[in-house]
């Protein structure tokens, strides 16, 4: 595990999307494909050259930080094929004017072929490989559009990264058919050779009035109340995720810490440390990650990308003037404006923020609105973790590794409460 924090100077981080909502595979709790209803259907759904060179220029003018992370998403980005990545790489020591970049891509990994290894390698992209678990649990739902499962083919780009020493990570989604499964998960990740390891929570529900107009199968974030709320089926119950990271935890404390990087755990250590959330959907306020969809609209956040929340394209303005706008500082504000006296007065609060706002979709036992549907498993999680916490917070005071912490577990006296 890290033992420092380092604080970046960049100003806000665009996630882009290339191949805007298009996918070659058909997983069935994807929240982001459906958005290819909100195009034109006659979209081709990539990102052109004219549109590429701007997002880059102006992204990489508008930043006032040593380094410049693009970050590619979807959809699937590697539906745009190697040249234009190639070309991504040359635009952006075009217009680096002195500054460090770095690339990163989110993938479902069943489009890169061999070719891809060598350049990911050469270029030093971290890539983001989605993989659920072993494979009865990760073909539960991520097949492609055949309907025929993919993870051997997932299995294959994993250990071609680990081959060609390219560094990664892996995104794994946890519903609530895997929540029941949580040492399967951990360890088959271990015997693979995963060392960086993400754990999301999925939460989706079945499309209202406003979204089936839209054309959507998920409701939008805009309704809010507990009445009429549908779960999609593969939505994660939330004392189930709680129960599986505390699972995980237990394991990982006892002997992974600095061997194995869970991002759940590390930014539950940056609270406890209290310093700023590395992660949004744990910040006060948000608004400083936005997207920028293949035709260069700007949307507020991944999870926001509705009409309602555009907020302007590429062409026609700066990221700066979208950014710093009314609309975007009322989106983020309202994150922290928006949380519930019932949150507000929480002893974990300061570790969870009430999360992301794409989730506040329940009633507080008070009545008020705008409760996370994750709340009992995140309290749940948060107030089993905290003497651990505590203890490694201590050892990282003195000096010495978060590793340490296994030794304190025998002897709990010494970690105080």
């Amino acid at each position: 595990m890290n033992t420092t924090i380092e604080k970046t100077k960049t100003n806000f981080h665009m996630l882009a999307k290339p191949s805007g909502p298009i996918c070659n595979l058909d997983c069935h709790y994807c929240f982001y494909t459906e958005k290819e209803s909100l195009f034109e259907p006659k979209s081709t759904f990539r990102m052109s050259d004219e549109t590429l060179e701007q997002f880059i220029k102006n992204y990489i003018a508008a930043q006032d930080a040593e380094e410049i992370p693009f970050v590619w998403q979807g959809g699937e980005p590697a539906l745009m094929g190697l040249n234009f990545y190639q070309k991504v790489v040359e635009l952006q020591q075009k217009y680096a004017n002195g500054k460090r970049i770095s690339n990163s891509l989110q993938t479902n990994g069943t489009l890169l072929t061999e070719e891809w290894f060598p350049f990911l390698a050469e270029n030093q992209f971290l890539v983001g490989l989605s993989l659920d678990g072993p494979e009865e649990i990760h073909d539960t739902y991520r097949v492609d559009r055949g309907g025929k499962p993919t993870f051997h083919r997932v299995l294959k780009t994993l250990r071609n990264l680990q081959k060609y020493k390219i560094s990664y990570n892996v995104l794994t989604c946890v519903t609530n058919e895997s929540s029941k499964y949580a040492l399967e998960i951990y360890h088959f990740l271990k015997k693979e050779g995963v060392e960086f390891i993400q754990f999301i929570p999925i939460v989706e529900r079945i499309a209202d009035e406003q979204a089936a107009a839209l054309g959507l199968r998920h409701a939008t974030p805009s309704s809010i109340h507990e009445e009429g709320v549908h779960l999609a089926p593969w939505t994660v119950n939330p004392e189930k995720y709680g129960d599986f990271l505390i699972t995980i935890f237990d394991e990982w404390v006892r002997q992974d810490v600095g061997e194995v990087t869970v991002m759940n755990f590390e930014s539950s250590l940056v609270a406890w440390m209290g310093l700023p959330a590395t992660v949004c959907i744990f910040a006060e306020t948000c608004g400083k990650a936005a997207i920028i969809e293949h035709n260069g609209d700007v949307y507020s956040c991944d999870h926001f990308m509705y009409p309602d929340y555009k907020l302007g394209n590429v062409q026609t303005q700066t990221f700066k003037e979208m950014i710093d706008s009314i609309q975007q500082s009322e989106f983020g504000q309202a994150k922290k404006t928006s949380l519930p006296k019932y949150c507000q007065t929480c002893e974990v609060k300061f570790a969870c923020n009430g999360e992301c706002p794409k989730h506040r979709f329940l009633t507080t036992p008070d009545g008020e609105p705008g409760l996370n549907y994750l709340c009992a498993g995140y309290k749940k999680y948060f107030t089993h973790i905290h003497r651990y916490m505590k203890g490694m917070v201590q050892l990282l005071e003195h000096g010495l590794p978060a590793s340490k912490i296994s030794d304190l577990i025998n002897h709990p006296i010494i970690i105080k409460q």
